[in-house]
């Protein structure tokens, strides 16, 4: 039995160093890829529960488009919530920069030659953050035009319509060819746990499903409206369970120092000492 242990413990430890990035200089260690990469992977899905949260207890569903005093009404009594939700997004997005980056760091670092379908994913990636981004500032002028202002029912319309599709169709379309290169990456590259490149896989396939909800109409009763309760169920959570199962595998798998190669320990241990190694 301690040999089993001792075989499976030296299996995991070259495991790790397989995929691992170290660099040592001046006697220092250079950020860990991994370590930040499962990080930036728990916020964006902490903020993305945090952000539900307030939507649904505070700011909960709006009324239907065509009754314009409701409309203005809504928007007025919800205007900081709205603006708090959108606050929480932006941090979101600038944690899943983070991600994204490391995601492609790690399989790049593994698979030089998939470099093109990494960039696919990353750019894929931050495209859908500009979209929502975009969206925010839409979503958050609705709030901005009922502080101190005469709300306008025909603006706050256009601008809810608008912002609906990118965080409904659009940024499904985007989000199904980030989880499907992404997949592809993990099940080539093993720079993951297979599982988790099948699970990206199925994430791209439930975000596909939900892009003809741009068809459903926009009332908030319907569960296959735009925007609606379907995205969040087929899209939206599927897609944070991908990435904070991500977060998590790169978080065990994160460097520690002994597992390092014995000369990259020794340079870290000197002051002018400098090595890079890749293994």
């Amino acid at each position: 039995m301690p040999e089993t242990q001792n075989f499976h413990h030296h299996e995991q430890r070259q495991h790790r160093q397989r995929h691992m990035i170290t660099v040592v200089k001046n006697g220092r260690l250079n950020p860990d890829v991994r370590l930040w990469t499962g990080l930036s992977a728990i916020a964006v899905a902490g903020l993305m529960v945090v952000e539900f949260l307030v939507q649904a207890l505070l700011v909960g569903a709006r009324p239907t488009l065509d009754d314009s005093a409701a409309l203005a009404d809504f928007m007025a009594r919800t205007a900081n919530q709205t603006l708090f939700t959108i606050l929480i997004d932006t941090f979101l997005m600038a944690s899943l920069i983070v991600f994204l980056s490391g995601f492609r760091q790690l399989i790049t670092h593994t698979r030089p030659d998939l470099q093109w379908i990494a960039d696919i994913a990353f750019a894929s990636g931050l495209l859908f953050i500009a979209v929502t981004l975009v969206g925010d500032a839409m979503e958050g002028g609705t709030a901005l035009d009922t502080m101190g202002l005469a709300p306008d029912a025909s603006s706050l319309r256009a601008l809810t319509v608008g912002h609906t599709l990118m965080f409904g169709s659009i940024g499904c379309t985007l989000n199904a060819l980030v989880a499907a290169a992404s997949g592809y990456l993990i099940v080539t590259s093993e720079a993951f746990p297979r599982w988790t490149g099948w699970l990206a896989y199925a994430v791209a396939a439930l975000n596909l499903l939900s892009v003809p909800t741009m068809f459903g109409g926009t009332s908030p009763d319907s569960f296959f409206a735009a925007g609606g309760a379907a995205t969040a169920m087929l899209a939206t959570f599927p897609w944070l369970v991908w990435v904070a199962c991500i977060g998590l595998v790169a978080i065990r798998d994160r460097r520690r120092l002994e597992d390092l190669p014995h000369e990259v320990r020794a340079a870290a241990g000197k002051p002018g000492g400098t090595t890079a190694t890749a293994v």
